[in-house]
């Protein structure tokens, strides 16, 4: 009997041990996706497209700290009104298991670029960007993540330029690719 226990006990550290190592390979994250989304509040923009890179290092098994970026086009409701956001932010995200429900935020700075003008009948200038935020949640695996989030650059005090809104965030969904670096 003693003899089935010590068995049993050394093949679950063999097989904890070779878990860990398939984890441990994905300390180390370089993921890249895409999202899409439709703009609230409504105002000047009405959807956006774009990329995301990112760099991820686990701190632990359940928690990643690292730096995010991309392009967000987004589709102003004039012809002349579309502009983009290019974040340079921290990232933070939260795995309660190594497959699953996961959540997390980007925050940091984004650039704001485009035509000078917040449309082409207007004298108004557009901002230059703003304080970056992006919550995020959704389910990850080894290789894919799937989310939802809202994606917003604050511009000012009330987020209103002259008498118009100007609208740079979305609710929206995306996917992202997660290409393993090593420890």
């Amino acid at each position: 009997m003693k003899m089935i226990k010590n068995s049993i006990l050394g093949l679950s550290l063999i097989t904890a041990g070779l878990l860990s190592a398939q984890s441990a390979d994905m300390t180390n994250i370089l993921k890249i996706g895409i999202n899409g989304g439709v703009a609230v509040p409504t105002g000047n923009a009405s959807a956006s497209f774009g990329a995301d890179l990112s760099y991820q290092n686990l701190v632990t098994p359940g928690f990643g700290l690292g730096v995010a970026t991309g392009y967000n086009q987004f589709f102003g409701k004039d012809n002349n009104n579309d502009f983009a956001i290019i974040p340079v932010a921290a990232l933070f995200r939260f795995y309660p298991k190594q497959m699953g429900f996961y959540a997390g935020a980007d925050l940091g700075y984004g650039f704001i670029t485009g035509n000078d003008y917040v449309n082409s009948t207007s004298s108004v200038l557009r901002p230059d960007g703003g304080f970056y935020l992006k919550p995020e949640i959704g389910y990850h695996n080894r290789d894919w993540n799937f989310f939802v989030h809202y994606t917003k650059v604050f511009t000012g005090d009330k987020g209103e330029i002259g008498t118009q809104k100007y609208n740079a965030g979305t609710i929206g969904a995306g996917i992202g690719y997660n290409i393993p670096l090593g420890k």
